[in-house]
């Protein structure tokens, strides 16, 4: 697997619009990494739909992950 690296932006509507074009293996499939800074704050409905809308986190709507309740752990006290 080879890698390019460039720039963009996430734009409201959710979709990633590059600075520049890659005008190299068009139509090929890719896998993207989103690198930000961590100063910049990500839109919180985003960062959960993108989270809900995933399928390697679906296993997690089974039944059999709610192990815990209000009642394990501690407190925590401010």
């Amino acid at each position: 697997m080879k890698a390019i690296e460039t720039t963009g932006r996430i734009e409201k509507s959710g979709h990633l619009k590059l600075d520049n074009p890659l005008t190299s293996h068009s139509n090929q499939k890719v896998k993207v990494i989103v690198l930000y800074d961590e100063d910049d704050e990500i839109n919180e409905k985003l960062w959960l739909s993108s989270f809900s809308d995933n399928p390697a986190f679906a296993f997690l709507k089974d039944e059999k992950e709610n192990i815990y309740t209000l009642n394990d752990g501690k407190p925590v006290k401010k």
